[in-house]
């Protein structure tokens, strides 16, 4: 069933165009964005709006089967669903931010411009949760998958909220505990990065010399162990230093709160994701 000789799956893409486009559009007649929130919620909708259309456009030009043929190591269906999946969870946490930070009893553009991020992370929900009840056969739709771009997007968020936790200090409010922690978060973004997009494409397969798994599971540990140490580091001297120094009193203690929440948050991604690699090296021998 669909729309106008649409199927549901293009009536989706087609709605998730028009509100992150209505989503986007309404801030950037303000100009450039100075906030860090406002920044990523920018960044989202048009990450959504670009996956919506190059899906949409894939789709309805029958491009996909030459994309699956000649990169993709799974199927288009799985690739479709992943991306929907990870927009669906960038939409949630951008509609929360942006009603969070910038919407106000007296703001009416900026309550238009939630309600848009809202509808879109709405269709977007629904039209991952119809592809992942297809069951799509591949890495991204898969448990491992989700986990691996969540510890990618969770990073993104600690990023967000560590650059607005610095932000007008960071000359001179440099505590070296709070430094080791977000080069903890540098150092475990780009391998997962890389690991996602090893297991998409295979025209260039950048581990091909190695057991993925393997890599993996050495990837995994490490994670566990520098997370483990920046969830003890970070609340223990992030909240000392905010009793002791005024400059981070006020608005920055939410952002230490958020930082502190999602360091666990990514701790217990990468738990996760090591057990399932435990399993699946246990199960190939």
């Amino acid at each position: 069933m669909g729309l106008c000789g649409l199927s549901l799956s293009l009536c989706y893409r087609i709605l998730e165009i028009v509100f992150c486009a209505l989503a986007l559009i309404i801030p950037m007649f303000r100009g450039p964005m100075s906030s860090p929130y406002g920044i990523w919620c920018e960044f989202v909708w048009v990450f959504g709006l670009i996956v919506a259309v190059v899906i949409f456009v894939f789709e309805k030009c029958l491009l996909d089967k030459i994309i699956e043929t000649l990169v993709l190591k799974h199927t288009w269906s799985d690739f479709s669903c992943g991306l929907t999946l990870l927009s669906s969870l960038m939409l949630v946490s951008a509609s929360i931010i942006y009603c969070s930070v910038f919407v106000c009893a007296t703001c009416i553009a900026d309550m238009i411009c939630a309600i848009a991020s809202i509808l879109a992370s709405i269709v977007y929900v629904l039209d991952g949760v119809t592809l992942k009840l297809k069951c799509p056969e591949g890495y991204l739709s898969s448990l491992r998958g989700i986990l691996r771009f969540s510890q990618a997007f969770v990073a993104c968020l600690l990023f967000t909220a560590v650059y607005n936790y610095f932000k007008g200090v960071e000359n001179q409010f440099r505590p070296g505990g709070l430094i080791w922690c977000i080069l903890v978060y540098v150092v475990c973004f780009f391998p997962a990065v890389v690991v996602i997009l090893t297991h998409l494409q295979k025209c260039v397969d950048l581990l091909r010399c190695c057991d993925l798994n393997k890599v993996e599971l050495v990837l995994d540990i490490v994670a566990v162990a520098l997370y483990v140490s920046a969830a003890i580091v970070w609340p223990v001297v992030g909240y000392k230093t905010n009793k002791r120094d005024s400059k981070t009193q006020g608005s920055r203690f939410h952002d230490l709160n958020i930082i502190t929440v999602m360091t666990y948050v990514n701790l217990g991604l990468y738990i996760a994701d090591l057990v399932l690699t435990l399993i699946v090296i246990c199960k190939n021998r």
